[in-house]
């Protein structure tokens, strides 16, 4: 079996891309997608045939830097605003050409895909009622356990100390579903994005990363973002949280970078394109994610941590897809790279000023 078969055979669209970011090739399934033939696609620029609300071009770029593979989830391609995941792939180390694949998510039928959104809100609210419900009797429980431990000889608080620890635990994680339920819609103001990434990097530093080196990496020149300054903390709080825990014991490095490129752009549902100029990135040293979770590690309940919640992430996209931004991710064994892109503030904006967050 020569190899024009086995790329033809291949269920989902497949293209080269060279190093001029033109298709070199494109298998039958692409020409049926993008309904056209591969000789007219062949030499053509990628981002003129093939249209994606997301920047193809940084993406590019970033896998032939990095040499890993990109994932980009849940992205709307083509003028019929297909639903896709997307994974572009390098082919050698010193070769220029990638893979880039379409896994278009509307190939389920509609009633199925109308019952799978409703089945997982469904999910989520009884998530939320029962997190509600089983947080009074937890109350109860601590308390008892709490007035328990005042009447007990001392080698046997050690049992009460474990019902209280084990108890504010399971609050905690019900906390997480009703926050995840309850998200409001972020009060989008002019914010310096430094002053978040600061915020969440002090906390992290005295907490949960305080084995971890952060090295910031910073471009002064940054313009405001249009955010929310406190769900925009939460964001970064949560991916040094990730970046922290994956880490071994001993410590590890995660690395903030921000920087700017004005040649991204989103495009909207209407077809119009909004640019996403504030990039920050989240770049640690752990062993990466688990390779069968990275398409879906953005979905709620999906977690490559034993007794992880799969909220997390789930979260931060939300509140990333609420900024009108774009989140993706890069993993590989002792790189993962976190990458969100923000909108600028508008040129009239107020800012908010630096230490008011």
């Amino acid at each position: 079996m020569n190899f024009e078969t086995l790329w033809n055979a291949l269920p989902s669209p497949a293209f080269l891309i060279n190093g001029s970011n033109r298709i070199s090739a494109a298998n039958l399934a692409a020409e049926d997608f993008i309904n056209a033939s591969a000789k007219s696609l062949t030499g053509a620029l990628c981002e003129d045939k093939i249209k994606v609300a997301a920047p193809l071009a940084q993406s590019f770029q970033r896998v032939r830097a990095s040499h890993g593979p990109l994932f980009i989830n849940d992205v709307d391609v083509g003028s019929d605003r297909i639903r896709c995941n997307i994974q572009i792939t390098p082919m050698l180390r010193d070769d220029p050409q990638l893979l880039l694949i379409i896994a278009p998510r509307q190939s389920i039928k509609t009633g199925q895909k109308t019952a799978s959104k409703a089945a997982a809100k469904s999910v989520i609210g009884m998530a939320e009622m029962l997190a509600h419900e089983i947080k009074n009797p937890l109350a109860g429980i601590t308390g008892a356990a709490q007035l328990l431990a005042m009447n007990l000889p001392a080698q046997d608080i050690e049992m009460t100390d474990l019902i209280v620890s084990e108890a504010r635990r399971i609050v905690t994680l019900l906390d997480q579903v009703e926050q995840f339920g309850n998200l409001i819609a972020p009060n989008l103001i002019a914010v310096n994005i430094h002053d978040v990434v600061d915020r969440a990097r002090k906390s992290a530093q005295v907490g949960f990363a305080a084995h971890m080196r952060i090295i910031q990496d910073y471009d002064p020149s940054l313009p405001d973002t249009w955010g929310d300054a406190d769900q925009l903390i939460q964001v970064v709080s949560n991916l040094l949280r990730n970046a922290a825990q994956a880490a071994a014991k001993s410590g590890g490095v995660i690395r903030i970078r921000t920087s700017f490129d004005n040649g991204l752009r989103l495009r909207r549902t209407d077809g119009t394109a909004a640019a996403l100029p504030i990039q920050i990135e989240i770049i640690d040293d752990g062993p990466g994610l688990p390779p069968d979770i990275v398409e879906m590690v953005f979905d709620p309940f999906v977690s490559g941590r034993e007794n992880g919640t799969g909220l997390g992430l789930a979260l931060v996209s939300k509140i990333i897809s609420e900024h009108e931004g774009l989140i993706s991710v890069q993993s590989a064994p002792g790189r993962t790279v976190f990458s969100i892109s923000l909108p600028a503030a508008p040129k009239n904006s107020t800012p908010k000023t630096k230490g008011a967050l």
